[in-house]
């Protein structure tokens, strides 16, 4: 699995409302076009939530890319959620 997460800076947390369209998305098994940013890099990408998880105190979006990679994106570094 990848992680896409800089562990450098302090988590922020996102509002309810951004938590809940994540939960929805992977309840309704809903794509995502995700704009985030993991260090210097900015990924632009559409991808299958399948799960959030805490830990240490930081909240990540389990997902798949479109090759079927597994993707644990920290849910502070997404910039730009819609739905596909």
């Amino acid at each position: 699995m990848t992680e896409t997460g800089d562990s450098h800076q302090a988590y922020q947390p996102i509002s309810c409302a951004q938590h809940d369209v994540y939960e929805i998305a992977i309840l309704r098994r809903q794509r995502l076009r995700l704009v985030w940013r993991e260090g210097d890099i900015s990924y632009d990408d559409v991808v299958m939530p399948v799960d959030l998880e805490t830990y240490q105190g930081e909240e990540f979006l389990i997902a798949r890319s479109p090759t079927r990679d597994a993707l644990k994106i920290r849910l502070d570094h997404i910039r730009q959620t819609s739905p596909v």
